[in-house]
């Protein structure tokens, strides 16, 4: 990590934007993936008031090797948090919510429950915000998505994280094609939903399989595509293979274009919230 190419040095996030969120935060209790997952666009996105909530607890039932969030027994579930989501997402203004949660393989539903909990929460806090959810693959479990789905999320994002042959090593627990399937049943279930997913490169994919990948995302008719760079997030984590050059990002977005994508963002510090509220818009538009 040492030797990063000069497109992938970012400046240190100010600390006061990040205490600033922490300070809203900080009497609810409540998780963002920001922090969990080690973004690196924390500050930038804590500086214009934007961020990810996480729910269902910040300790995942599965153990993805590229992931930061802590993998172990999860948390008993806090019945108030999606009181607390809402109130925090009213006191920072939110005009577009943006939840996700850790995988909970553990609970009978998934945590689909929880996810419309919050929603519903949500709309009843502030009626006129958008909300997008990022929602693990529920175990392929269509009942649950349709949970999710009732509750009128207007984004719903699952990501596929990288091409299938890496699987196993970078998502042992997942399936690809499961999660493929899960994206084609949101929109078979709710027509008018706008799906989205992304994934990684620099995990050791070859750019073939790049736009396999994003051909089978166009056959789910996923909406909205996002592609970024892997970076470890520790020295523990799966290593990275390759840090691709801005000018492939640039050209995978323009093949994914042509595939007929509402919108597609492919860069380095690309990640599957980054900006999502300015992404959503450009795919309506």
């Amino acid at each position: 990590m040492s030797n990063l190419p000069k497109w992938l040095i970012k400046k240190t996030p100010k600390q006061r934007n990040i205490n600033k969120i922490q300070e809203l935060l900080g009497d609810t209790l409540l998780c963002t993936v920001c922090q969990s997952a080690l973004c690196p666009n924390i500050g930038e996105c804590f500086s214009k008031n934007t961020l990810t909530f996480m729910i269902l607890g910040n300790v995942c039932s599965r153990n993805c090797t590229f992931c930061a969030v802590s993998s172990g027994r999860p948390l008993t579930l806090d019945r108030k948090e999606p009181q607390n989501i809402a109130k925090a997402a009213k006191k920072l203004g939110l005009k577009y919510v943006v939840i996700t949660s850790v995988t909970r393989d553990d609970l009978p539903d998934g945590g689909a429950g929880h996810f419309s909990a919050c929603i519903a929460e949500i709309r009843k806090q502030l009626p006129e915000a958008k909300v997008e959810v990022l929602i693990p693959d529920l175990q392929g479990n269509t009942k649950d998505l349709k949970t999710i789905l009732d509750a009128k999320p207007d984004v719903l994002n699952h990501n596929v994280e990288t091409i299938s042959r890496l699987y196993r090593a970078v998502r042992p627990q997942a399936d690809f094609k499961r999660s493929l399937k899960l994206l084609k049943a949101a929109k078979e279930l709710k027509k008018d939903i706008y799906t989205k997913s992304g994934f990684m490169v620099g995990l050791g994919e070859e750019e073939c399989e790049v736009i396999e990948l994003l051909s089978y995302l166009r056959w789910a008719e996923v909406d909205i595509v996002t592609l970024g760079q892997y970076l470890p997030p520790s020295k523990s984590h799966l290593p990275v293979r390759e840090y691709v050059n801005p000018e492939i990002f640039s050209q995978y977005k323009a093949k994914a274009e042509k595939m007929g994508f509402l919108q597609v963002e492919a860069g380095p510090f690309v990640r599957s919230s980054y900006q999502a509220h300015f992404t959503w818009q450009k795919a309506r538009s």
